[in-house]
């Protein structure tokens, strides 16, 4: 009997775990998306990378405040001062308070530049501009008014990171 009683409360447990992960995850990748005017306190007028200053066009930002209180930031740079090879793979100034993962791939906290590549491809680089992630983006037609750039909640969980109408996931 007391097997049994052992048994059956390994068994409620079990079951209670299995309906709060669910919820914790959730809980985890909420949050609230931030529009431009949200980001003029949050960003510099300027940002360095790769040797140089750039401009921040905070027209096109966004982001994300989790309910922690954790951010991811993004915004347009000008790149008008970097060589093509640079410029190419740096478009936007990228900011993330915790870790994250981007399409199935882990990004550490950190300051970033990113760019959406011709071939469908995000890439993400240091601040020296060594590459530090690359992964697929994907395109959404069904987008009525696409922006240089955005932050979007995604349907299937997470948030989307935009250029045009690229796209890529990301969730905490």
């Amino acid at each position: 009997m007391r097997f049994e009683a052992i048994w059956k409360f390994a068994a409620a447990g079990m079951m209670a775990m299995v309906m709060m992960a669910p919820g914790q995850m959730k809980a985890q990748s909420s949050g609230t998306v931030l529009k431009p005017a949200d980001m003029e306190k949050l960003l510099p007028a300027s940002v360095f990378y790769r040797g140089q200053t750039a401009n921040i066009q905070l027209r096109n930002s966004g982001g994300v405040k989790f309910a922690d209180g954790h951010y991811v930031l993004a915004a347009l740079v000008d790149t008008s001062g970097y060589s093509t090879d640079i410029s190419t793979k740096y478009q936007a100034y990228f900011v993330t308070e915790v870790p994250i993962v981007i399409n199935g791939s882990d990004l550490k906290a950190g300051v970033y530049g990113v760019g959406f590549m011709k071939d469908d491809m995000l890439i993400v680089t240091d601040v020296g501009g060594n590459d530090v992630l690359m992964v697929n983006a994907g395109v959404d037609k069904e987008m009525k008014h696409p922006m240089p750039l955005q932050v979007a909640t995604d349907p299937a969980g997470g948030f989307r990171l935009y250029a045009g109408r690229r796209f890529v996931n990301f969730t905490r």
